[in-house]
């Protein structure tokens, strides 16, 4: 069978996966620098959309998360069973991470054809200008990078992953449970998407670092993700997640302290039949602050088809193989979902 990390490593990177040095340089270098359009900023008012922040607690807990997920496709919450002990550890260890020198990260540098390891994110090829961002990838174990980066001290790294991926795992397939409950979805299509044995996810740690002149690039470019559902922990409290919001713009995700961000992805979309919207989203930079996350990316079988639920009648997609929407992603990447749409 599969795996997410094949699935990822058949479609190689044509470009250069190299982060810039951030601690050797103090201003941003043409390649890093975004035209105005693609900076539009939105100047919050009241009218605004909020993000809303579930409590998972809550008894209504599933009727919030099926209007947040109808609404905006993306939503926070709390009281979700992480521990956030857990969670302290995972942001020092990001910070262990990104610290090192430039020389020293690039000793674990994702090759074109790999799906983990350090580098740029994966969306820069379809992009002209560089983005103010390094990432560090994990699918599974991480012993083997963690004892490049640290031979004599690379167990407290790999426990916390390891825990945090579990825990992140638990979190996921309970939200995937509950939206599943909200579209009325058979007990299949829930096993299909919690499989404690077929399910597939990744870790994504993230680092933006301070930046010279935040108003002329960016951290990440918007985007949508892959798979099913995607969990955020924003480190340090420091801003920087905006979504796109039909009729209002950029919408910043402030972080909620001891919150997850809950962010919907396309083969979401694809299974409640564009009940769920598609959810863009980019990441800005601080000027005096780093700004660090982690991501967990959850997604069914590799291998299984992926298509709207039954309980439609008039679906909107095509049934496909997880495996070809990664690779349509892949290829044309925003236009993905497009070219999978029923006449």
């Amino acid at each position: 069978m599969s795996t997410l990390s094949e699935a990822y490593g058949d479609y190689p990177i044509p470009s250069d996966i190299t982060p810039l040095d951030f601690n050797s340089i103090d201003k941003v270098p043409e390649t890093h620098i975004w035209s105005q359009p693609d900076l539009q900023t939105h100047q919050y008012h009241p009218q605004d959309p909020i993000i809303p922040v579930i409590d998972l607690t809550d008894p209504n807990a599933i009727d919030q998360i099926r209007q947040a997920c109808e609404t905006l496709g993306m939503f926070q919450v709390i009281n979700h069973g992480v521990p956030s002990v857990l969670v302290n550890k995972v942001e020092s260890e990001i910070r262990r991470l990104f610290g090192l020198p430039i020389q020293e990260k690039c000793k674990v540098l994702r090759s074109p054809t790999g799906a983990t390891g350090y580098g740029t994110a994966r969306i820069s090829p379809f992009y002209d200008k560089g983005m103010w961002h390094e990432g560090f990838t994990i699918m599974g174990s991480c012993l083997d990078d963690a004892k490049t980066l640290w031979p004599h001290d690379f167990q407290g790294f790999c426990d916390t992953m390891d825990a945090f991926q579990n825990q992140m795992k638990l979190l996921a397939h309970n939200l995937l449970r509950l939206i599943f409950q909200s579209l009325d979805a058979t007990q299949e299509e829930i096993n299909w998407a919690t499989s404690s044995h077929g399910s597939q996810g990744a870790l994504q740690l993230n680092s933006y670092p301070s930046c010279p002149n935040p108003d002329g690039t960016l951290g990440l470019a918007a985007h949508t993700d892959t798979l099913l559902l995607t969990l955020l922990h924003q480190g340090g409290g420091v801003n920087g997640l905006e979504i796109f919001v039909e009729g209002s713009g950029w919408t910043p995700v402030k972080p909620v302290e001891d919150g997850f961000v809950v962010n919907l992805g396309d083969l979401m979309h694809i299974f409640s039949n564009s009940k769920f919207p598609v959810v863009y989203h980019r990441v800005m930079v601080n000027q005096s602050k780093q700004r660090i996350s982690a991501a967990y990316f959850c997604g069914p079988p590799v291998e299984s088809v992926v298509a709207p639920s039954s309980k439609f009648r008039n679906p909107c997609f095509r049934p496909l193989v997880v495996k070809e929407y990664i690779s349509l992603k892949a290829k044309h990447f925003n236009k993905a979902l497009s070219l999978i749409g029923q006449e």
